[in-house]
C-alpha cells in the first residue's frame, strides 16, 4: 500500500490519511490473461464524526457534509491510479468502523446518495455499487466486491479486492473505501445472464426424467 498526501479540502472532515493499493494479474493458471486488468482501492481514514453523539442520533447532517468530499476525493484518486475514468470497468465500495462506533456509522457514509450517487457519476457508472461494511479493530482486512459499472449482470467482472490499512481504523475512526478494476477476471468462462439457459427446479426435474 502507498500512502498519499491528503487534499487540503478534506481537512474539515477529519481525514488522517489516504492509502492506495494496486495490483496487476500477470499470469493465471500458467497463462497470461487475454485482457490483463489492474485492480485498485483507495481508503480514506477519518475520525468518526458520530463518536461523541448520543445513541440513535440523527446521522443525516454529517452524511451530507462528509459524503461529497469523500466521493470526490476517492473517485479522483481511483481514476488517477488506474489511468483514467474511461479505463475503469468495475467498481465497489466499503467501510470499516472502529470498535467505539456503531456499525450504522460505517453504512452512513457509503449507503447514501451523498457518496454512492456521486461516485457512480464521477466514474461514469450506471449500476448500483456493490458493497461491504463491518466493525473491526485496526489492521483487519476487508474483502470488497466489484461488478461491472454499467452492466451489473456481466459475470466476467464479478471479482473482489482485499483492502487493509495496518493502523486503522482506530477505535474512534472510520475507513471508507472505493475500489475498481480495469477489466474482468483473468480467464472468464462461466457464461453470462444474457446467454444462460432457463434453469428452475422444474427444468432440472424434467431433464432427469
Amino acid at each position: 500500500m502507498q500512502e498519499s498526501d491528503a487534499d487540503p479540502s478534506a481537512e474539515r472532515i477529519g481525514l488522517r490519511k489516504l492509502v492506495t493499493y494496486r495490483d496487476t494479474v500477470v499470469t493465471e493458471a500458467g497463462r497470461a490473461p487475454d485482457r490483463p486488468a489492474q485492480r485498485a482501492s483507495v481508503a480514506a481514514v477519518l475520525r468518526n464524526p458520530w463518536i461523541d453523539a448520543a445513541p440513535l442520533a440523527d446521522l443525516a447532517p454529517e452524511q451530507s457534509r462528509i459524503g461529497p468530499v469523500l466521493a470526490k476525493l476517492l473517485s479522483a484518486r481511483l481514476a488517477q491510479t488506474l489511468g483514467g475514468v474511461d479505463r475503469i470497468e468495475a467498481f465497489g465500495k466499503a467501510a470499516v468502523v472502529g470498535t467505539a462506533g456503531e456499525l450504522e456509522h460505517a453504512g452512513a457514509l457509503i449507503h447514501t446518495p451523498f457518496f454512492g450517487n456521486l461516485v457512480r457519476e464521477l466514474l461514469n457508472g450506471e449500476s448500483i455499487i456493490c458493497f461491504a461494511d463491518t466493525r473491526a479493530e485496526a489492521g483487519e482486512s476487508l474483502v470488497v466486491p466489484l461488478w461491472h459499472k454499467t452492466h451489473a449482470p456481466t459475470r466476467s467482472h464479478y471479482q473482489t479486492i482485499s483492502a487493509r490499512v495496518p493502523d486503522a481504523p482506530r477505535a474512534d475512526e472510520i475507513v471508507v473505501i472505493a475500489a475498481a478494476s480495469t477489466g474482468p477476471r483473468p480467464h472468464p468462462r462461466i457464461g453470462d445472464r444474457r446467454t444462460d439457459p432457463v434453469v428452475t427446479t422444474r427444468t432440472l426435474e424434467e431433464s432427469l426424467s
